[in-house]
């Protein structure tokens, strides 16, 4: 056996294995945009080098189709490409190409003057035309008859734009910006215009500072019109408490943007936590649907020997109780689904009237294992967390030295200009410059209850990061851990579900040759539900096990939000 892998950087894995009577061909990963030319042109070199070869493509670790991944698929059909596929969504899709090729074959003449290319570029138009008519329309605005389809980095976009704890994250992050601007203009200058027109009357008495009034000086001069008009200014000359409180705020501003893009990854990981188990869901309920199927199989085998006198009645009833199992199991599953997806479209904040239909499905990409301490200085240098409390205590520091800092002397310019007069028409200018030098001799005590106070904030924070690193490593390892233990698991759990189909296959051929009851089928029945759900868990667990590596290292929305 001779066995070729291709892999490419869209996720897309080809893997050729030449037997001795057929070449299966393994394709893993989306059948989607630039990765169906990919496929094509491996399917030529395949084609051209062994013209009369029996082909099988195997679709089993095929995550999703496009329009031309489809017209692909069928060309390959068309060619002598056997397709086998595995879950509800690639099985329809290949049982729809086997159909159209047995209802209405075209011939091969008309298939080879239409190239792949052709199909490719035009629906890239449609896509375009449908972009465009999507982007004048908002994606939470429910369709008529219309589920909204969506994909994972589909779903993370619109969480990302519309879900109200990340917006909250970003006007958050906006505010302690503005913060920063405030604490900066105490910095700047500032200047003001005003204009008065008042009345004054003045007591001379109280102006000299005498009870006794002078001869022939009245006690009082007024009412006096006065009128002024002109600018006021003042500004800072020495002062470094302003400094390093403007230094303060704006390491402040970099912890509020940490924060806001820490949000932004924890929205993330809920949106593809959820995500993941909608598939999970819908998995369960495709996997009863096809239990029930076999159910429904096995009983009407039952009563069919029944009524032919080989079996008995108690073995039909046996059938009848497993269906009705089956039956209802299908029932909580489809429950579990309706809400899960009830959940997802809360996350995205959708209309409540919008239906989601997702257009993904659960499936297994094997990845090296990444090496811990690597990791986890990756993951010191990403996390937000630690970029934001690394900003809060420079905030810190610059609070504490602002507060040692105002015990210094503080110099300020301020003056005014103005036009004064009784009349607008006979005034005068007149202005009033000063340099003020302020020293602080006694402040009560409080700078030195600011100083402890930015000790303490700085001890606190220094207690926070050790915290954080521990959690850090910890979510790493954990991560890793269940990587590791997931990918083993899908392994085991694909195992177990060929050797339980096997296991039912011979027990129904037992019980239709009359060497036993349908004992074995019911227990090969119940063996293979428990095969199919470990499976459909395993692939959950290995997805969630990605997402939460993604995040303990800080890459959620750089792998999710393409």
């Amino acid at each position: 056996m001779h066995h070729t892998s291709r892999e490419v950087l869209a996720m897309l894995r080809i893997t050729t294995d030449k037997k001795k009577s057929k070449t299966v061909l393994s394709v893993e990963g989306r059948l989607a945009g630039e990765n169906v030319a990919t496929l094509e042109q491996c399917w030529r070199e395949l084609r051209n080098a062994s013209p009369q070869e029996r082909f099988h493509v195997n679709l089993c670790g095929v995550s999703f189709i496009d329009g031309s991944g489809k017209v692909l698929l069928r060309t390959m059909h068309h060619e002598g490409g056997q397709l086998v596929a595995e879950g509800c969504l690639n099985q329809a899709i290949v049982k729809e190409i086997v159909g159209q090729e047995r209802n209405g074959p075209r011939s091969e003449s008309s298939e080879k003057k239409t190239p792949i290319i052709f199909y490719i570029a035009l629906f890239s138009l449609l896509l375009g035309a449908a972009g465009t008519r999507a982007q004048t329309q908002p994606a939470s605005m429910p369709v008529a008859g219309q589920p909204l389809q969506l994909t994972l980095d589909k779903a993370v976009g619109l969480a990302l734009k519309q879900n109200p704890t990340a917006q909250i994250a970003v006007l958050q992050a906006a505010q302690a910006a503005q913060d920063k601007n405030i604490a900066r203009a105490a910095l700047l200058p500032q200047a003001s215009f005003g204009v008065s027109d008042s009345v004054r009357r003045i007591n001379l008495q109280e102006q000299l500072g005498t009870a006794l009034p002078f001869p022939g000086i009245p006690g009082h001069v007024g009412p006096l019109n006065v009128f002024s008009t002109g600018p006021d200014f003042n500004s800072p000359v020495f002062d470094l408490t302003l400094w390093d409180r403007y230094r303060s705020s704006r390491e402040l501003a970099g912890a509020g943007n940490a924060n806001s893009l820490s949000t932004r990854e924890q929205v993330i990981l809920l949106v593809v936590s959820q995500y993941i188990g909608t598939l999970r869901a819908m998995a369960t309920v495709d996997a009863a649907r096809s239990r029930v199927e076999l159910a429904q199989a096995l009983y009407d085998q039952a009563a069919d020997l029944q009524k032919e006198g080989v079996g008995t009645g108690i073995d039909t009833l046996r059938a009848n109780v497993e269906l009705q199992n089956e039956k209802q199991s299908l029932l909580v599953a489809e429950a579990d689904r309706d809400s899960s997806l009830f959940g997802l479209s809360r996350l995205l904040n959708l209309d409540p009237h919008q239906e989601v239909a997702l257009e993904d499905s659960l499936s297994f990409f094997d990845t090296p294992q990444p090496d811990v301490n690597d990791s986890i200085d990756q993951a010191l240098a990403a996390r937000q967390e630690w970029k934001a409390l690394q900003d809060q205590t420079k905030a810190a520091e610059s609070d504490k030295k602002a507060s040692g800092d105002s015990r210094l002397p503080s110099l300020r310019a301020e003056g005014n200009w103005a036009y004064e007069g009784t009349r607008l028409n006979n005034g005068i200018p007149v202005y009033n410059y000063q340099a003020v030098l302020s020293v602080p001799l006694f402040t009560g005590g409080r700078i030195h209850a600011e100083i402890v106070k930015a000790d303490l904030q700085l001890k606190i924070l220094a207690e926070q990061k050790a915290d954080l690193r521990n959690q850090i490593a910890l979510d790493v390892k954990t991560a890793l851990l269940n990587l590791r233990s997931s990918r083993n698991q899908v392994e085991v759990a694909n195992l177990g579900v060929q050797l339980s189909r096997e296991e039912v296959d011979q027990a129904r051929d037992r019980f239709k040759a009359g060497v036993a009851n349908n004992i074995e089928v019911i227990q090969a029945q119940d063996a293979l539900a428990r095969a199919n759900d470990n499976q459909i868990a395993a692939l959950y667990r290995f997805n969630q096990a990605r997402a939460d590596y993604a995040r303990s290292i800080g890459q959620m929305e750089k792998i999710y939000a393409k």
